[in-house]
């Protein structure tokens, strides 16, 4: 499912316009990732958590070149989803 695909169901069920839709959903998506980017987390209940890890300092290896590099620690953005949420994907979706 695309962007796309989201505004355009979601307008259908509401009744509102795809362009307001849309900028509802893009104004939701810059609010997560400013929130990410100054470092809070985003809790949306029942749904599940925008999260920032920490990935800790590893040595690497340049396999081309045979020689091993020093990975810094920095952050990343993650997703966890609320516990009701996965009960519901486990239940209602099936294994391929």
């Amino acid at each position: 499912m695309t962007k796309a695909d989201i505004v355009a169901n979601i307008s259908e069920k509401l009744g509102m316009e795809k362009g307001d839709v849309q900028a509802t959903i893009e104004s939701f998506m810059d609010e997560v990732k400013n929130s990410l980017e100054s470092g809070d987390n985003v809790y949306l209940r029942g749904f599940g958590s925008f999260v920032v890890k920490t990935r800790a300092e590893k040595t690497g290896r340049n396999i081309s070149k045979n020689t091993t590099i020093k990975i810094p620690a920095h952050n990343i953005p993650a997703f966890k989803p609320a516990k009701i949420f996965v009960e519901g994907v486990k239940t209602n979706v099936e294994v391929k």
